[in-house]
């Protein structure tokens, strides 16, 4: 079967832009079409001319910004990696059903799972060219189904249903899936009649027999080490090939190992074994000469529905000292929504800096804030962005992929990150002290993402923790208590209220995917356009600012003018272009 993994491609090059006509006009060009949408880029670009090089155009290489219509996809799915082979529909349907938490599982009905386990007997026969069962969804898919009969609830468990189809299918599925399959199928031998593989499976590879003995013991619902976790993720990651369809190490393997961990709600020790497995893979941790940064750890599969800030927000903050450091990827499953990447990419920006590059920007005052890609930053992660597609549901990845710090700074250091789902609270929070930073918090934003609203909650808003909880720590200005790692901190939780801080409660613009529309609104409010994407910047960069407790933010009212201030004065959208030009500049 076909390899899930991501080929690495090589940076974007930077086309000359001699003969360019005048920057009011390639902006533009690049991020609206149709009057009303020219009108408002025209005014930003007005602005920010004012505060810029007149040769910035030709240095940045402009053609890049003045063809990004035309180069670039506008919608977020086009950012998907070409090359990368999709997965079944059918079985990747089942996966969002039975490859979850021990209470969000659902059991699949008769008819749902007959149908899955032919299409997975006719994929292994080999009679589905176009759309075969990838190796990584066969050990999803039995993973899943093998956690639920040795570890979950009843009422999630297997179905009637999914009994009889097994029976039905089990002794010709057996005759033709490979060993590494029927191990995670019934690794025991307890589950499925003819279970004499699994219990003496052990491998292909030293790297293989590790993740194999960790294995047992996740599908058995059990949990592992933080020493056991760094060691299987150092020794399988990164997933190389070694043909054109074959890798070092099981795709099914791996893929059950990750679910599987996700599944069984990963502990603390777990969560840090994969946040700092790779802390060191590309040598010392440069650090930025700022007096402080704070790391954005947005979902890295982007937005779908509403206006993603973040960026427009880290050139906000950027204008009175708070260096902010992204990181993402261009795409990123289950939701492909809208990144930085994306944005950055339309606009002409370099995407593929390494971490001395972006130290550089975070220390240039032109700029003052960076952005980095997973490619670039942690090759070995990058490696299974194809794999993770087939996985179908989040792996623990998702939640320590936000917490990372690729940069560290001589001053305070911060870290936000943005959450949906209950019970992930607290552990980003954890990860965050781990990294001993100054400050830290989580929102739960739009989408699970970390833009907080303007939206008046209604009364009829779904149950749980409502859009704009915040909850997270910060170094008090008095000290009376200490930590194990030396620094003191204060724990806080709020609901920010947006029409208690003076905004008007407004709908949160739709971009449905649209990277077009999401850069449109964004240079739009940086421009100076009031409306609902401006409050949301100014609302943003504000409430980070006076939660992490940073210099100058005591004061939400002067807070919040502080940010207007930088957005009205034009610096922020200078930030920005100057971001652009200067990205290509970096050695």
């Amino acid at each position: 079967m076909n390899s899930m993994l991501l080929r690495p491609h090589p940076s974007a090059g930077v086309s000359g832009g001699g003969g360019s006509p005048g920057r009011r006009r390639i902006v533009c060009s690049a991020v609206s079409f149709g009057g009303r949408g020219r009108g408002r880029c025209r005014r930003g670009v007005a602005v920010a001319a004012a505060g810029a090089e007149a040769s910035w155009m030709e240095e940045a290489g402009v053609a890049v910004l003045e063809e990004g219509v035309r180069r670039n996809p506008a919608v977020s799915d086009s950012y998907r990696p070409p090359g990368l082979q999709r997965p079944n529909a059918t079985v990747l349907e089942a996966q969002a059903r039975v490859c979850t938490g021990p209470e969000q599982t659902r059991p699949l009905g008769e008819e749902q799972a007959m149908r899955v386990l032919d299409t997975i007997l006719r994929s292994a026969m080999g009679e589905l060219k176009d759309e075969p069962v990838s190796s990584a969804q066969l050990g999803a898919f039995f993973a899943g189904m093998t956690i639920r009969a040795n570890s979950f609830p009843e009422a999630t468990q297997w179905s009637e249903g999914e009994r009889r189809a097994m029976r039905l299918f089990w002794p010709r599925l057996v005759n033709v899936l490979p060993p590494e399959v029927k191990f995670i199928a019934d690794p025991e031998g307890t589950i499925m009649a003819n279970g004499l593989t699994g219990p003496r499976y052990v491998g292909q590879s030293t790297a293989e027999m590790r993740l194999v003995s960790a294995l047992r013991e996740v599908l058995a619902g059990g949990h592992l080490g933080y020493e056991e976790v760094q060691g299987v993720l150092k020794d399988v990651l990164p997933v190389e090939l070694v043909s054109a369809n074959s890798t070092m190490v099981s795709e099914s393997l791996l893929a059950a190992f990750l679910i599987g961990q996700r599944m069984n709600r990963e502990t603390d020790r777990e969560l840090k074994g994969y946040c700092l497995a790779f802390d060191d893979e590309l040598g010392p941790t440069p650090v930025a000469d700022v007096k402080s940064l704070t790391h954005y750890g947005e979902p890295y599969d982007g937005n779908t529905r509403f206006f993603r800030s973040t960026l427009f927000v880290a050139a906000v903050r950027a204008c009175y000292g708070e260096a902010c450091l992204l990181h993402g990827v261009e795409w990123m499953p289950p939701k492909g929504g809208i990144t930085e990447g994306q944005m950055l990419k339309f606009m002409g920006a370099n995407t593929h800096l390494s971490p001395l590059q972006a130290k550089t920007l975070l220390e240039d005052e032109n700029a003052g804030f960076a952005y980095l890609s997973l490619q670039e930053a942690c090759p070995p992660l990058y490696s299974i962005i194809g794999l993770r597609e087939h996985i179908k549901k989040r792996p623990p990845l998702a939640t320590s992929e936000k917490v990372q710090q690729f940069v560290r700074a001589r001053g305070r250091e911060s870290m936000v990150a943005g959450f949906y789902h209950v019970g992930y609270e607290d552990p980003l929070l954890m990860l965050m002290r781990r990294r001993t930073v100054h400050a830290g918090l989580v929102v739960k934003g739009e989408e699970g993402a970390l833009s907080m609203t303007t939206k008046e909650r209604s009364a009829h808003a779904s149950k749980g923790l409502p859009v704009n909880h915040c909850s997270g720590f910060r170094t008090p200005n008095s000290i009376n208590f200490s930590e194990d790692d030396g620094i003191s901190r204060e724990g806080f939780r709020v609901i920010v209220n947006a029409q208690e801080l003076g905004f008007e409660s407004t709908e949160t613009p739709r971009t449905d995917r649209s990277v077009l529309k999401n850069l449109e609104l964004g240079l739009a409010a940086l421009s100076g356009e009031k409306g609902p994407a401006y409050d949301r910047i100014v609302l943003n960069a504000a409430m980070v600012d006076h939660l992490l407790g940073c210099t100058g933010a005591e004061d939400i009212k002067s807070t919040l003018d502080r940010a207007r201030e930088a957005i009205d004065s034009g610096k922020a959208l200078s930030k920005l272009m100057n971001y652009i030009k200067i990205s290509h500049k970096v050695s």
